[in-house]
């Protein structure tokens, strides 16, 4: 099951081989797309690209033939490509290199291992996909609180944050309007049993009633 389908014959590769071969690169180029597709960001052209690359690469591995000349080549082909694409998050890189490592296999004739391949990370990747790794609580919030310049705001809020908090942590402070104002940006954790608006409520009768602005923390782009 796992050994190369390719007969290796003095004529060469044939129709048949080549097309049985890209008939299975096909299809698991369609199987990563749908498991990257899930529960992820996507663009219509990088699921195009994830289909057809391990036809591609299948491709370029069975012209190479083991001539070391025509393989160095391609891979300077490919290494000018670098420089052509735009970064992309660590999820888009694993699927890149899923449908480079498929197509090098079906291009060596083991479409065994190149299936066995998908299905493994396939299944690992939906495994991971429902486990609660590297995720932000849920009540992780972003406030941003401005104060008179009168107000020392070094624990000016410790009591409402020891209240309704769990963590809390100074990240930024600037000075706006003029500098007749600062802005405090605090990254912090609320308590399940406490309210939100309870919170705002007391932090605005603390400030004046000047501006508050709490929401979730902006998703920041894993990038290799």
């Amino acid at each position: 099951m796992l050994n190369s389908i390719l007969t290796l014959s003095v004529s060469g590769l044939t129709i048949k081989e080549f097309l049985y071969c890209s008939m299975f690169s096909i299809i698991f180029g369609c199987m990563m797309a749908c498991v990257h597709m899930y529960k992820n960001q996507y663009s219509q052209n990088f699921i195009f690209t994830i289909i057809l690359l391990p036809l591609i690469v299948q491709t370029v591995i069975m012209l190479v033939n083991g001539n070391l000349g025509t393989g160095v080549a391609v891979a300077g082909a490919f290494s000018l490509v670098r420089f052509r694409s735009a970064p992309g998050n660590s999820r888009e890189i694993a699927a890149i290199f899923l449908a480079m490592a498929v197509g090098l296999a079906n291009g060596m004739g083991y479409v065994g291992i190149g299936g066995l391949l998908v299905v493994i990370v396939s299944g690992v990747t939906l495994v991971l996909v429902h486990l609660p790794i590297g995720r932000k609580q849920k009540l992780f919030r972003d406030l941003k609180v401005t104060i008179p310049e009168n107000l020392d705001y070094e624990g000016i809020f410790d009591d409402l944050f020891a209240e309704y908090t769990t963590r809390n942590e100074l990240r930024k402070v600037r000075t706006v309007n003029m500098g007749s104002l600062y802005e405090l940006h605090y990254h912090l954790i609320f308590r399940e049993d406490k309210k939100e608006k309870e919170f705002l409520d007391s932090l605005r009768c603390r400030n004046g009633n000047l501006t508050v602005v709490c929401g979730r923390i902006a998703e920041e782009k894993d990038v290799l």
